[in-house]
């Protein structure tokens, strides 16, 4: 298939790219860097043996987005482009509302007027917000408690309205839980704007020594050490189940919805061990109270998945320390 990769720059659209590659797929990335860098692309060709085409765009300029569309004959489209940081959407709410839902509707409507028919979409586990119930399976009640989650919400809703109004649009919504890792290669991974917001990439750069802490969220929950407990999965895998939610659209498939983890939860203090074993530093904590909005337990039921897709995560913690820790010690400025 020939693929449209918005934000295929980023984190989790970068290995994707290159998991789409291997299993024989023709990718174009558009992406406006806004949380990439034009860096990335060169070393996800040296991974995938080819060139990877890209143009440089923001998804709400319309007009641009219909050049690279038209007459190019794509397949579908997998969407990541959108701001990502929960901390920022609340002092940022409008740019996120802007980016994120109309950036959606400006792709959307651009896959009318080419007539691309089938979307896998990055969604997030942000759309549960404070869920009283784990494992989490895809009919828990949707209460986003952030700006970044709403907008996710929102997006998933103008998919459904659209699969429902066109039955020849069909559409995979994936709901992340908490992406890790990076390609065992060591050339692609995650490069956070500034401080990181995500805990396996405040860890490695505590390791490196780019910060000199790491800061832990609450240490009183009712978990097995007190700290947070999340569902990580290893972001190889996240892209390996586009590859194959793309693979089931074009062959039939209705529009579905389902989560992407392990099933399993690890606390914060348990990764920090993991990643302390695998990269033989240490890794000095201090406690800062609970943040508003956080849950002490939050991890996926991946079942759906796996009966839809016949996916799971392959990758346990060790090796999505390892490889992250691989990662850092390859770039330990990121792209810069």
């Amino acid at each position: 298939m020939k693929v449209l990769v918005s934000g295929g720059a980023g984190y989790i659209g970068s290995h994707t790219v290159v998991e789409l590659i291997a299993a024989g797929h023709e990718v174009v990335v558009v992406d406006n860097h806004a949380n990439s860098s034009p860096k990335v692309l060169p070393q996800v060709a040296r991974i995938a043996g080819v060139g990877v085409p890209s143009v440089r765009l923001d998804i709400r300029d319309s007009e641009a987005l219909d050049e690279v569309l038209a007459g190019a004959q794509f397949d579908a489209v997998i969407h990541f482009a959108a701001l990502k940081s929960v901390g920022e959407s609340w002092s940022q709410p409008l740019d996120y509302f802007d980016n994120n839902i109309s950036g959606t509707i400006s792709l959307l409507s651009a896959m009318a007027r080419a007539d691309i028919r089938h979307l896998v979409f990055s969604s997030s586990a942000t759309v549960y917000g404070m869920s009283d119930r784990s494992p989490i399976s895809e009919d828990a009640s949707l209460q986003p408690t952030n700006p970044y989650g709403r907008t996710k919400l929102v997006a998933e809703e103008l998919i459904q309205e659209l699969s429902g109004a066109d039955p020849t649009f069909r559409a995979a919504v994936l709901r992340y839980f908490n992406p890790v890792g990076a390609h065992p290669s060591g050339l692609i991974g995650e490069d956070p704007n500034g401080v990181p917001n995500n805990l396996m990439p405040y860890v490695c750069q505590v390791a490196v020594g780019r910060q000199p802490r790491l800061n832990v969220f609450g240490n009183d929950y009712g978990t097995r050490d007190g700290t947070g407990v999340r569902d990580y999965v290893h972001v190889v895998d996240l892209a390996r189940a586009h590859v194959l939610a793309l693979e089931r659209l074009v062959a039939g498939g209705e529009t579905f919805t389902v989560n992407l983890g392990t099933g399993r939860g690890y606390s914060v203090m348990e990764v920090v061990a993991a990643f302390e074993r695998v990269s033989g530093r240490p890794i000095p904590v201090c406690y800062s109270p609970r943040r508003h909005g956080d849950v002490a337990e939050c991890y996926a039921s991946p079942a759906l998945a796996r009966q839809l897709l016949g996916w799971e995560a392959q990758h346990d913690l060790e090796t999505m320390c390892a490889d992250a820790w691989r990662w850092q010690c390859n770039s330990p400025e990121g792209y810069r």
